[in-house]
């Protein structure tokens, strides 16, 4: 439908970049579900792994580990800048709202929620996750006009991951199914 925008051979590198970026972020939020847990509880720990098992909390060990791996990809990748950001970031609002999409639908229907089923989701939508960013930097024409949105994007979510962490609203997206309790406390 669209054409490519970067070139055959920077795509293919682009797309090898996009797969293993999906089994780092896969394996990295797995480390950070525990983090917390086996830092001691250390408050620093809280800003980027799970300190319980809300659906909150499940969103955020998976954000970090794609912000990261962007970078890696922009250190390694020479993609126009504006275009990986703003395909970079609307990609992982694309992930933060699919992952609370799923779960809510498929528990509801099912009136619980099966931990192999969210695992499993978790990996599956990192990787949708990434496929949507290619397509996004390779063959959207007008990505880059949404470079200042993403860049207030990015800031608000990364500070609502801090304040939430240590304040968060009393809805369900932030309650710890196992406890009751929301956030730290």
């Amino acid at each position: 439908m669209y054409e490519n925008l970067l070139g055959e051979k920077k795509s293919k590198t682009f797309r090898n970049y996009e797969m293993c970026g999906a089994v780092f972020v896969s394996i990295a939020a797995s480390v950070l579900h525990f983090l917390y847990e086996w830092s001691g509880e250390e408050v620093w720990a809280s800003l980027f792994s799970a300190v319980n098992e809300s659906v909150w909390e499940h969103m955020k060990i998976f954000s970090l580990p794609y912000v990261v791996w962007a970078f890696v990809e922009l250190c390694c990748i020479r993609i126009p800048f504006k275009r990986f950001v703003s395909g970079k970031v609307l990609s992982l609002y694309f992930m933060l709202i699919a992952m609370p999409v799923f779960f809510y639908a498929y528990s509801g229907i099912l009136g619980k929620n099966i931990a192999v089923v969210d695992i499993i989701s978790g990996f599956v939508i990192t990787a949708i996750t990434f496929i949507f960013s290619y397509k996004m930097i390779v063959k959207a024409p007008f990505i880059d006009k949404y470079f200042v949105l993403s860049i207030f994007l990015i800031v608000i979510y990364y500070f609502t991951i801090g304040y939430f962490s240590f304040l968060p609203p009393k809805i369900n997206l932030f309650k710890d199914p196992v406890s009751g309790n929301y956030g730290l406390t």
